[in-house]
């Protein structure tokens, strides 16, 4: 074992990420555990919940945010099944998620005026593409290739499609222009540090309009049914819920919310996530086998630092002994409670990805990247297998 500090708190996954700095669970003795969600106290400790993520994202007051089941992925898929159909649709794939919406969209909704704009993982599709009288769905952030849209300039003003955006990896990291967003989802298992299950889902009067005005075609499932009948389910954007939320996942979100608010909000949140960003910035530039995944840096996310291994000794293998390197190389840094879940995701290319959240403490991530490099060395120098 190197002589090595280790990071403080080794936990560097996507999805859940680690926990608030100082998180110490005494808030369970607050939590509404063992009452019924319909109860009023658990209703108006849910409406805290709405009114801090309203108030720290500076969300606009006519917007509606809601609680809802399944995660980000529940959030955005009640949104596809309740809106969706009324107009054509372009959807911006570049990463495993946005494909994720592809497939929903035309295999599930069986949507026929559908424009996939695609690229691979590591670029940006060709925003100028887009066109804005139709429906545009997209992710700000790609988790799982580490590469961002760099601002909403590309996205109209004046359009008359709704845009849906795939936020979860991106919300209190990166700046969000609300006026260009009708439809927004997160979840709070991210940049809060939170728990899983619990999904947010943010709509424009825009897309509020259209709840009112628009059915579609199929038939929804009770829990994505925002409207039933032409009316709005407004309950959910005041403390009700359809499903029943875990009061516990609550007040840990709570706990979060009330933390950032203490460090001093949204601009503090996105400065740590920028800081972590530049110490892998800096470390990549003086490592001759590494690099970023994105390939501009104007598009390299801050939450999903996704990296590639550029080393000749790796690249020249087949890709069957590639995964067993990786494979004996995240192992050996669990195995040293140096880092966990550090590895790419599944479906996306062989490689490196830590979270570089607000949640995540800069100090750790200097302690990391040493044992990065000792963990590479060591498996290359050794052929080290790890059972």
């Amino acid at each position: 074992m190197p002589s090595l500090k280790l990071p403080n708190n080794p936990n560097f996954s996507s999805g859940p990420c680690a926990k608030r700095p100082g998180w110490d669970g005494k808030f369970i003795n607050k939590a509404l555990l063992g009452k019924s969600h319909r109860n009023t106290q658990s209703v108006l400790r849910i409406q805290t919940v709405i009114k801090n993520i309203k108030s720290l994202l500076n969300i606009p007051n006519e917007y509606e945010v809601g609680i809802v089941g399944g995660s980000d992925t529940g959030a955005f898929e009640m949104a596809l099944w309740s809106l969706l159909g009324n107009k054509p649709i372009n959807i911006l794939a570049w990463e495993s998620f946005g494909r994720d919406w592809v497939k929903d969209v035309i295999n599930q909704l069986q949507i026929k005026d559908t424009k996939v704009i695609e690229a691979d993982y590591g670029y940006l599709p060709d925003l100028s593409s887009v066109n804005f009288n139709n429906d545009v769905i997209f992710t700000w952030n790609g988790t799982t290739s580490g590469v961002k849209v760099p601002n909403g300039k590309w996205i109209r003003n004046d359009r008359s499609g709704l845009t849906f955006c795939d936020a979860t990896s991106a919300v209190f990291a990166m700046d969000l222009p609300w006026n260009k967003l009708d439809v927004t989802s997160f979840s709070w298992q991210k940049v809060l540090g939170g728990e899983a299950q619990h999904g947010v889902l943010i709509l424009s009067p825009r897309a509020i309009k259209r709840l009112e005005k628009y059915i579609p075609k199929w038939p929804i499932p009770k829990l994505f049914r925002l409207a039933s009948e032409g009316k709005v389910q407004n309950k959910i954007f005041s403390g009700s819920t359809i499903n029943t939320p875990s009061m516990l996942c609550i007040e840990d979100a709570l706990d979060s919310l009330n933390w950032i608010k203490k460090i001093g909000g949204l601009k503090i949140m996105i400065e740590r996530s920028q800081n972590n960003l530049k110490v892998v910035e800096n470390w990549v530039k003086n490592n001759n086998w590494i690099d970023f995944l994105a390939n501009l840096p104007e598009i390299r996310s801050s939450t999903s630092i996704c990296l590639k291994i550029t080393d000749d000794w790796f690249l020249n293998k087949e890709k069957n002994k590639q995964k067993d390197i990786l494979t004996s190389f995240h192992k050996l840094l669990e195995k040293n409670n140096a880092a966990y879940d550090i590895n790419s995701y599944s479906s996306a290319p062989m490689g490196i990805r830590i979270w570089g959240g607000g949640t995540v403490q800069k100090n750790d991530i200097e302690l990391l990247l040493p044992w990065i490099d000792w963990a590479w060395e060591k498996i290359k120098n050794n052929n080290l297998k790890i059972n």
